[in-house]
Formats: C-alpha cells, structure tokens, sequence
C-alpha cells in the first residue's frame, strides 16, 4: 500500500526576516549534506559513526526549534497534517495541507 497526497493546497501565510531565512537555510543545508553522508558511512569507524549520528540529533532539534519559534513569534496558521515551507529566494512562508489517499 502507498500513500498519495490529493488535493494538495499551498497559502503563503508569512514573510521572515533575511537574517531568519538565513538561519534556516543553514540548518537546511546542514542537515542535507548529514542525510547524504549518512548514506555512505559505515559503523566500521564507530567513532565517526557516534559523531554522525549526534550531529543529526542536534541539528534535527535545531531545525525544529527554529520553525517552533518563528511559529510562536509571527503567529502563524496551522493545520492538522499541515506542515510549513520556506521560499529561500522569497523568505515566504506558506502552509501547506492535503488529504492522504491509501492505495
């Protein structure tokens, strides 16, 4: 069974400063190259393996943190099995929200 998003719908609900933007982008591209390292580390080198895996905790809570905050700070609009997005180029910050379809 696969899951579909339907209905897919995307309302920009905000604006970040650049400096925010920033800060996100950052973590964003952080995050990016751990998941891609992590594809090619082995735990052969344990060591490196333990620092692998401790960065991405910390940079997962990072990038969490960052949306909780400016969530709390700009107010923003929320929905169930909704989730936000930012436009790098724009620093817009847009809602997204869809219906899941099981086939």
């Amino acid at each position: 069974m696969t899951t579909k998003n339907i209905n897919t719908m995307k309302k920009v609900i905000g604006q970040v400063t650049p400096e925010e933007k920033n800060e996100i982008l950052a973590l964003f591209e952080r995050r990016n190259g751990l998941n891609e390292l992590a594809k090619i580390l082995t735990a052969d080198n344990a060591e490196l393996y333990e620092k692998l895996v401790r960065d991405m905790g910390e940079t997962g809570t990072k990038f969490q943190g960052w949306w909780d905050r400016m969530a709390k700070k700009y107010s923003w609009e929320s929905a169930p099995n909704g989730n936000w997005e930012i436009n790098f180029e724009t620093c817009e910050i847009s809602l997204v929200t869809g219906e899941d379809l099981r086939i």
